[in-house]
C-alpha cells in the first residue's frame, strides 16, 4: 500500500504541471467564448495568446511565480477569466508569506477593483457579472478568499507534518545514542568483570606453573609446568585483545588466526597431550581470509571438544580443497573414557551459525564410536 501511495505520487508529480497547464488554457477559453463565463469581443488570436501565456505560467508555477500573477491579473481585467485567478491565489496561500503574501492581498484588491471599473465601462452583461456588488463579493471569495484559505491549510499541513518528521528523526538518533552509551557501559563492565575475575585467576595459574617448573624434580612434571606456563601467557594475551575490544567505542576487529597457522594449534593440541594428525587433499590453492579464519575456527573448536571429551583418542583434521570451496573434516575415534572437562555446548551453535553465513554448512554428529565435525565452505560465500 505505501509503495503505490510513493508511485501515485510520483505520477502527479511528473504530470501535474503539464495536466494543469492544459486545463487553465481550457478554463481561460471556455471563459472567453461564453460558455463558462463573458462571451468577450476580442478577436480569437488575442484570447488564444491570453490562454497560451496562461497555460504557460500555470506549468512553470514550481519555479516562479510572477507569471501566474501576472496572468491572472491579465485574463481577469481583459476576458473576466477566473481560471488563473484561483489558481495564483491557491499558489499565494501556498507559497508566500508575511509582506509577500500582504502584498499578493494588496494586488488582488486592485484587480478586483480594475476589474469592476471596466465591467462599468463596458456595460451589459459584463458589468452585471464583475461590477454589481452582489457578484463583486462572491467573485472576491470564490476568486481569492476560498483557494487562498485552502493554499494556507495545505502549507500549514505540510509544516506540521515536516515538524512531526523532524522530531521523530531526531527522537530515532537520541534513542540510538542512549542505546550506544548503554552498550558502551554494559561492555566497559564486562571487561572490568572479566580484568577481575579471569585474568586475575589464569595469572595465579601461571604464576604457580612457574614455581612448579622451577622447583620440581621430575622431567615430566617441568615439561608439564612450563607448557601450562606457556598456555597460561597466551591465554592472558588473547583475553587482553578481547578486553581492548570490549573496552573501545565503536565497533572493532580482532585479529583472528586463519589456516597459515593450522599447524602452530595442532602442535599446541600435541603438546597438550592430544594425538593429532593432518591431511590434506586436492590441490591448495589461495583462498579468502573470511573462509581462512571460519575453517580455522571450526578446527580449534573441535579440537577443544576432543581435549575435553576425548582426550585419549587418535584424532584426524583433514582438509580437502574443491573446485568451489574448501570441506573441513575432524574425526576423533573412540575414547577410553575417564575425566572430561566441562562445556557450555554453546561452541558448536556459534561455528554453525558462521559457517551458514558464508553459504556453507556444518555436521557434527558420533560416527563408529567418535565424533565427527564436518564443515562445507563455499568461495562463493565468502569472497
Amino acid at each position: 500500500m505505501a509503495s503505490s501511495a510513493v508511485a501515485l505520487r510520483r505520477v502527479v508529480h511528473r504530470y501535474a504541471p503539464p495536466l494543469l497547464a492544459v486545463l487553465v488554457a481550457a478554463a481561460v477559453w471556455a471563459s472567453a467564448t461564453g460558455d463558462i463565463g463573458v462571451r468577450s469581443p476580442l478577436p480569437s488570436v488575442v484570447v488564444l495568446l491570453i490562454a497560451l501565456g496562461s497555460a504557460w505560467a500555470a506549468a512553470t508555477v514550481r519555479t516562479r511565480r510572477w507569471p501566474l500573477f501576472l496572468a491572472a491579473a491579465v485574463g481577469w481585467l481583459v476576458l473576466a477569466a477566473a481560471a488563473a485567478g484561483v489558481l495564483a491565489s491557491y499558489q499565494a496561500g501556498l507559497r508566500l508569506r508575511g509582506r509577500q503574501l500582504a502584498g499578493y492581498l494588496a494586488g488582488a484588491a486592485v484587480v478586483l477593483t480594475g476589474g469592476v471599473l471596466v465591467g462599468l465601462a463596458v456595460g451589459g452583461v459584463r458589468r452585471i457579472t464583475t461590477a454589481s456588488t452582489g457578484n463583486v463579493l462572491l467573485l472576491a471569495a470564490c476568486l481569492v478568499g476560498l483557494p487562498l484559505v485552502f493554499g494556507l491549510w495545505v502549507r500549514a499541513r505540510q509544516d506540521t507534518l515536516a515538524a512531526l518528521r523532524d522530531r521523530a528523526e531526531r527522537l530515532e538518533r537520541e534513542q540510538e545514542a542512549r542505546a550506544d552509551r548503554v552498550r558502551a557501559e554494559e561492555r566497559t563492565r564486562i571487561a572490568r568483570e572479566m580484568h577481575d575475575v579471569v585474568a586475575h585467576r589464569v595469572s595465579l595459574m601461571v604464576v604457580h606453573a612457574g614455581a612448579l617448573e622451577v622447583t620440581a624434580v621430575d622431567p615430566a612434571t617441568v615439561e608439564a609446568a612450563a607448557l601450562i606456563r606457556t598456555t597460561g601467557r597466551q591465554a592472558l594475551t588473547d583475553l587482553r585483545e578481547v578486553l581492548g575490544v570490549l573496552r573501545q567505542a565503536g565497533p572493532a576487529v580482532t585479529p583472528e588466526r586463519g589456516l597459515e597457522t593450522l599447524d602452530e594449534l595442532i602442535g599446541e593440541s600435541r603438546a597438550a597431550g592430544l594425538r593429532v594428525s593432518r591431511q590434506d587433499e586436492g590441490v591448495p590453492t589461495a583462498l579468502p581470509a573470511t573462509l581462512g579464519r571460519t575453517a580455522y575456527r571450526v578446527v580449534r573448536e573441535a579440537l577443544t571438544n576432543v581435549r575435553k571429551h576425548a582426550a585419549d583418542a587418535e584424532t584426524t583434521v583433514c582438509l580437502r580443497y574443491l573446485p568451489d570451496g574448501l570441506e573441513v573434516l575432524v574425526r576423533n575415534g573412540p575414547s577410553e573414557g575417564g575425566s572430561t572437562l566441562p562445556g557450555a555446548g554453546q561452541g558448536l551453535l556459534g561455528l554453525r551459525e558462521r559457517v551458514e553465513l558464508l553459504g556453507g554448512r556444518l555436521e557434527a554428529a558420533p560416527v563408529d564410536g567418535g565424533f565427527l565435525v564436518r564443515a562445507l565452505i563455499p568461495l562463493a560465500g565468502a569472497a
